[in-house]
């Protein structure tokens, strides 16, 4: 694995913005679309849930938001309207009952929300972590990539998971991610996921693909917050519009993302006393 950059990160998060943090607010990125980003995120807030969490999943792919598609939900109140300022954040948010967890739904299409000015997108950021104090944790399904919508709440957050593959293009772009949050202030934060592993052995043999790179090119460690096995049934649950926790919860990936909310609920242990202590 070589050195690259994307042509969409080449520069840092450099607006005036000021960076909060939540101890409870979880990042999900990726550095390109396709890797299973938004299933991640949809089970691995049902997997807290399950767990006793109260949680809340917020769809921050402003613009490309398919949270509620993978739900089966048609959501009456968005963040459109926070954006057009009809409504708080707080009023957009809805029970998935059948998961046990919220939604904040987004607004697939709506070119407004992915080029809000950097103010407007600190103050919805603000808005979303009065709400964190609310919950135990806070998913944040963010977009692909590393634009300022993604660099901003993944500084605001206690870890960002950053989801990639074995395959090249989603290795390069997961470096680039790294690369540009060393800039922003974000690095120190991520952890890796390889999704569609074909096995275990394979699943760290892609870690550690990107783990050298990162080392030899950035002289940073993220370290590997889990591996989800490829699993056939993954596709079936997202055609049919049903969590796959609730529809095949003995499958391997399921299994794989509850392992990983076991870690995620360590981390944010963590957070919180290193917050009391500071």
């Amino acid at each position: 694995m070589t050195e690259k950059t994307p042509d969409d990160a080449k520069s840092p998060l450099s607006s005036p913005v000021t960076i909060k943090r939540a101890d409870n607010l979880i990042a999900v990125a990726s550095g390109k679309g396709g890797v299973g980003k938004t299933w991640f995120s949809v089970t691995l807030a049902h997997a807290l849930a399950k767990t006793g969490q109260k949680v809340l999943l917020f769809d921050g792919d402003l613009g490309l938001a398919n949270v509620d598609v993978q739900l089966g939900l048609m959501p009456k109140r968005d963040l459109n309207d926070v954006i057009r300022g009809r409504l708080g954040l707080d009023r957009v948010i809805q029970p998935f009952e059948e998961g046990k967890f919220d939604i904040i739904a987004g607004r697939s299409g709506q070119a407004s929300l992915s080029a809000l000015p950097s103010q407007r997108l600190a103050l919805l950021r603000d808005q979303l972590l009065e709400v964190a104090a609310q919950y135990d944790v806070v998913i944040a399904d963010l977009g692909a990539g590393v634009d300022r919508t993604v660099r901003l709440f993944s500084a605001s957050s206690a870890c960002t998971l950053l989801v990639t593959t074995d395959e090249p293009t989603a290795l390069t772009d997961a470096y680039a991610f790294i690369k540009l949050g060393t800039a922003a202030g974000v690095s120190r934060n991520i952890n890796i996921v390889v999704n569609m592993a074909t096995s275990i052995t394979e699943g760290e043999k892609t870690y550690k693909t990107l783990l050298k790179a990162c080392e030899n090119f950035l002289r940073l460690s993220p370290p590997l917050m889990g591996l989800i096995r490829q699993d056939s049934r993954v596709k079936d649950c997202i055609r049919s519009q049903t969590p796959i926790l609730t529809r095949t919860p003995n499958a391997e990936a399921a299994m794989d993302v509850e392992k990983i909310g076991k870690k995620v609920l360590a981390l944010i242990e963590t957070a919180k006393l290193r917050s009391a202590r500071s």
